[in-house]
């Protein structure tokens, strides 16, 4: 089965050490329980006895530190494919505990794609003490705005420099080992990348900025002297480093959504069949049914996509950047999914999603988050809708990626080099996965994605329209939707091709019945844009359609995918 059940984890590609520690993080949360679970996130208790269990395993250093710096010694790489598996398991119980583990995962990345190597000596060791690692990038007054850095490094005139200004919104800042700091110089405006140190005079913890079990600081530095040792880059580098962190953490945001819909799913159906009205359990309802396949249907999409993006994250080179399109879409499509998936979930769960014993409560309030994290869902379809000349007009031709699941260093991740030249990135066709499927419901979504090719010629070529709707941002994020729909069923064809033992017929068919309804509510919302013009509204009109009905494939998936899941899992008291 796709999902993620701990009852009967048995990962088939991993290798024995890192599912080792795969079970071993499933038997702390089981053994822990869901009534401490929930009595710590609602309590605000700091996670220790998790970091505590993952210093003694020596969890986040055996996942998170490439293999040059792990001394040889067997389980150290930094491994994309096993690090989803870590995701999706934490989220599974609780975002707070996947939490702790992003932003670790974000201060880690300018030092390893930094060139002060001992740096990177000193973070390995710090990683094998149990250190966390935090990203202070974003400030108070400018989010995440890198032009407008105020942390700023002033040179003392003997090789060193002060470090005052302050950081919002930075998580681990409480307790990490070292937080990678984004500055720029006064002597200068040089972007810089240096390590700070909380535990070093200076250092201003000032408050958590959420009411909630993760700590999320503020904090300041107030003359903090940093030598040319806690340097981490400079210049193009820095800034660099600061955006190519963020396409390694944010493909993260994906399978946090993933671990959460999951546990909320089981949760969902287990209460529905056990919970008889009039005489009938819930799930006997036809409409209870529908809610349930339709979740059931986004929630293996959202993996299946998953999956397949991280291997064009673990095949990605200078000459091969399209993990850049997949990568976004996985941070922001699967976690938009994510709270699809949950407000499917909640109308059948109902009042019951409030209850403070269930782990639903917390699924309904994390869920929200991903989406906005990293990135909002805005940011990240800009930088998607920069694609799409090329992908549909402008193939290119690369090697087949297989299914990338050896136990080897991404090392590429921390070597992207520039992070411009977006517009000129290629894609292969995406024809070729459609081409391979001739499937009732998959064919009314290719019509749809030729109508939607139509609607991308006839706007380019009238000139005047077309920059005007260049510049209207809300007319361009209902049209990256339809986009980001096409690239979507492109990769999960392409996992079902290489996994055809997770994605039946029956269930690919069924996916492709809310792509296609999906497809149809978006090019509505481009149809009612006031820039939309008569021959764009008819072309949308044209690209909406009704799904093939076929209520007994719709029977099968209730009986042999959905329903039978009942009883598969319940977290212990």
């Amino acid at each position: 089965m796709i999902l993620l059940n701990p009852n009967s984890y048995a990962p088939k590609d991993l290798d024995a050490t890192s599912a080792d520690l795969m079970r071993k993080t499933i038997a702390f949360f089981e053994a822990k329980g869901k009534t401490r679970l929930k009595k710590d996130d609602r309590e605000r208790v700091w996670y220790a006895d998790f970091l505590e269990f993952v210093a003694s395993e020596k969890i986040f250093a055996k996942l998170l530190t490439p293999a040059a710096y792990g001394k040889g010694e067997d389980g150290y790489r930094w491994d994309t494919f096993r690090n989803c598996h870590f995701s999706e398991i934490t989220a599974f119980y609780a975002l707070h505990y996947w939490y702790t583990w992003q932003v670790t995962i974000l201060g880690l990345g300018p030092i390893w794609m930094g060139t002060n190597e001992g740096a990177k000596t000193r973070t390995a060791e710090l990683l094998r003490e149990g250190g966390i690692f935090a990203f202070g990038l974003s400030e108070r007054a400018h989010g995440a705005d890198l032009y407008s850095t105020e942390m700023a490094l002033s040179p003392k005139g003997d090789g060193t420099w002060s470090a005052n200004g302050s950081k919002y919104y930075i998580g681990n800042a409480n307790e990490a080992a070292l937080v990678s700091t984004f500055a720029k110089t006064t002597d200068g405006g040089e972007f810089v990348f240096f390590a700070a140190q909380p535990k070093k005079a200076g250092y201003e913890l000032v408050q958590n900025v959420v009411n909630v079990q993760s700590y999320v600081a503020e904090y300041r530095l107030h003359d903090v002297t940093i030598t040319e040792a806690d340097i981490l880059s400079k210049g193009q580098d820095a800034w660099d480093s600061a955006l190519n962190t963020v396409n390694v953490g944010k493909f993260n945001l994906g399978w946090a959504s993933i671990g959460i819909c999951t546990h909320a799913f089981y949760e969902a159906i287990h209460h529905a069949e056990h919970r008889v009205l009039y005489g009938k359990s819930v799930t006997h309802f036809p409409h209870v049914r529908q809610l349930l396949v339709d979740a059931y249907c986004r929630l293996v999409a959202m993996k299946a996509f998953a999956r397949r993006a991280a291997d064009y994250m673990r095949a990605a080179s200078p000459e091969d950047r399209r993990y850049l399109l997949y990568n976004p879409l996985v941070k922001m499509k699967v976690t938009t999914q994510g709270e699809q998936v949950i407000d499917l979930l909640w109308d059948v769960i109902a009042a019951k999603g409030f209850e403070k014993d269930t782990y639903f409560e917390i699924a309904t309030r994390d869920i929200r988050a991903l989406p906005k994290l990293e990135g909002t869902v805005h940011v990240n379809m800009a930088l998607v809708v920069k694609f799409m000349r090329n992908y549909f007009f402008n193939p290119g031709t690369f090697p087949e990626v297989p299914c990338v699941t050896e136990a080897r260093d991404d090392t590429f991740l921390f070597h992207q080099g520039p992070t411009k030249g977006l517009g000129k990135i290629q894609f292969h066709d995406h024809q070729l996965a459609y081409a391979k499927v001739n499937l009732p419901t998959v064919s009314v979504f290719k019509e749809q994605i030729e109508v939607l090719k139509e609607f991308l010629i006839a706007s380019a070529g009238d000139v005047e329209t077309a920059a005007v709707q260049g510049k209207d941002i809300d007319f361009l994020l209902s049209l990256g939707e339809v986009f980001t729909l096409v690239a979507y069923g492109q990769l999960l064809l392409e996992y079902r091709e290489l996994h055809p033992e997770d994605v039946s017929d029956d269930l690919l068919e069924q996916i492709f019945d809310f792509m296609v309804r999906d497809c149809s509510k978006f090019a509505l919302q481009l149809f009612s844009k006031p820039s939309s013009t008569p021959k764009q509204m008819e072309l949308c009109q044209k690209m909406i359609r009704k799904p093939p009905v076929d209520t007994a494939r719709f029977d099968r998936i209730w009986n042999e995918h959905v329903h039978a899941l009942r009883d598969a899992y319940e977290m212990r008291p």
